[in-house]
């Protein structure tokens, strides 16, 4: 049974910030008010601790798609310490969403982001290699 509280959407929220942060005063004031100062972010693609890290893979995650925001898919679900979420990596010209995925997060006791286990879904396709010959 799951019982949401403020504390499980506060802290989603916090995280929604810190990915849709514009400019690096923006991200890295998010990344500390949504994770602990040692919280890590782990997903098949990354495996980061501390805010540094943390700021510059959202960073890097944001270079690989401008123009895209991150939006939450569903509701928000959680007990105890734990919460989990579906999100979208959505165009904000056309709508598209390209990425999408499913996050569990686990609160330390300020409420704060101590670890992130991300799941992927839906990915784009690499761009295909031209031949030799092209």
């Amino acid at each position: 049974m799951s019982t949401i509280t403020q504390r499980h959407q506060t802290a989603v929220s916090r995280y929604f910030a810190a990915w849709n942060a514009s400019g690096e005063e923006e991200l890295t004031a998010a990344v500390a008010a949504a994770w602990a100062e040692d919280g890590g972010y782990t997903d098949p693609l990354a495996d980061v601790r501390g805010h540094e890290r943390i700021a510059a893979l959202i960073a890097a995650t944001r270079e690989q798609f401008p123009g895209y925001v991150f939006r939450p898919s569903g509701a928000v679900d959680g007990h105890h310490d734990i919460a989990r979420f579906g999100w979208e990596l959505v165009g904000e010209a056309d709508g598209s969403a390209p990425v999408a995925g499913f996050d569990v997060i686990a609160l330390d006791d300020e409420g704060r982001i101590r670890s992130v286990y991300g799941f992927l879904d839906r990915v784009p396709a690499p761009a295909p290699v031209p031949s030799a010959g092209a």
